[in-house]
């Protein structure tokens, strides 16, 4: 099908390349965003003929976190529209997880807020060298909560509480200690990169790539429908306090809040 916030493309080799493609919003996922990733993660990543994925962003940044539209939208909301909303995003980050297909992030520019959790559910993240990462959510007076499984997934707790709470911008080289990405090269080096790590899944079964992820999956820390829904009302208990008020009005004036 055709998507308005992503452009998808597959060669004859059956690799996909899945691009975010909202160079103006700095690739921030929008409502529109998030449903139309999760339709590729249960339909063209989870095709027989997929052998794998390469998930990038259009423009400058990879991915700038939460619209800005959508951040307004819950503002406005009640506690329950607000759960909703935070569920989709939940859902489409365990789609992606979870989809058979290998999936190999391309990271450029910046990866912030959601933008760290897309690249903690790729198989293996390759990441420019100049690229900024952070967890800016905590600037806000909210919580990095739909993200955090895959986050505390890809990193392990310790290394995660290096950078989960404080909201610092860190670097490529920081992120492949962290284990967010695997290898940090300069930027005319990337796509040669990418291309070794698609290579190998096309001299193998892709059925059996498909069972041999759903077995790291299984094997790993528990993501189950208690732990999202977990994250989900810790979210929307943060969303309703002072700090996120402050936060996200000074956010949208362009001022400090208070504890800045």
């Amino acid at each position: 099908m055709g998507y308005e916030t992503l452009q998808v493309s597959t060669d004859l080799r059956g690799v996909v390349t899945l691009c975010l493609n909202l160079p103006d919003t700095r690739n921030a996922m929008s409502a529109a965003m998030i449903a139309e990733l999760t339709d590729f993660a249960q339909t063209t990543g989870a095709a027989p003929e997929t052998r794998a994925v390469v998930l990038m962003g259009a423009g400058k940044v990879f991915c700038a976190g939460g619209d800005l539209g959508w951040m307004q939208q819950q503002i406005k909301a009640d506690r329950t529209a607000r759960m909703v909303e935070a569920r989709k995003l939940a859902m489409m980050l365990k789609a992606l997880n979870e989809m058979p297909s290998p999936l190999i992030g391309r990271i450029h520019g910046g990866a912030f807020g959601g933008g760290v959790g897309l690249a903690c559910v790729c198989d293996v993240v390759i990441a420019d060298a100049a690229t900024k990462f952070g967890l800016t959510e905590t600037k806000l007076g909210l919580i990095p909560a739909t993200i955090s499984p895959y986050v505390i997934a890809r990193m392990g707790e310790g290394r995660a509480r290096r950078v989960f709470m404080s909201a610092r911008l860190f670097g490529a080289g920081e992120a492949v200690e962290l284990g967010i990405a695997a290898k940090a090269v300069p930027a005319g080096d990337l796509d040669a990169v990418i291309e070794a790590e698609v290579a190998p899944y096309l001299s193998v079964a892709p059925g059996a790539v498909g069972a041999s992820k759903a077995l790291a999956r299984a094997l790993g820390p528990v993501i189950d429908d208690a732990v999202i829904d977990d994250t989900i009302t810790r979210l929307a208990d943060t969303w309703e306090g002072a700090e996120a008020a402050e936060g996200i009005a000074a956010f949208l004036d362009k001022t400090k809040p208070g504890w800045a």
